[in-house]
């Protein structure tokens, strides 16, 4: 019926959560597209190759292959991870927390085995 408040009484729960996604959006895009781009030929190839040896091994070395192939991951994540900190070091703290969470989202949809 009637409405005797303009906004929610109180802060929206990932309120900062949903802007900080917009507001960094297409700088975290490009960012994924330059990594992507960059490791094409390096860690993501061996990513791929990993998995192709795991998909392919036999019983008694498909736990090596995927150890294999989660060590690959591990490397990917970590590179990331580190293109994500060093560009949140030049941002101011509160922007800082809106980034990382955006980028970490952002590179898991783009790259579905980050999850």
């Amino acid at each position: 019926m009637g409405r005797l408040r303009r906004g929610a009484p109180r802060r929206v729960r990932g309120d900062r959560l949903i802007f900080g996604r917009k507001r960094f959006g297409d700088v975290i895009g490009r960012q994924l597209d330059v990594f992507a781009e960059d490791e094409a030929d390096g860690l993501l190839a061996d990513l791929e190759e990993m998995k192709r040896r795991y998909d392919a091994a036999d019983r008694d070395e498909a736990e090596e292959a995927y150890g294999d192939y989660v060590d690959a991951i591990d490397a990917v994540k970590d590179a990331l991870a580190d293109m994500r900190d060093r560009f949140a070091a030049t941002l101011d703290e509160d922007a800082a927390e809106q980034y990382e969470p955006a980028f970490e989202d952002a590179a898991r949809r783009r790259w579905r085995w980050l999850s």
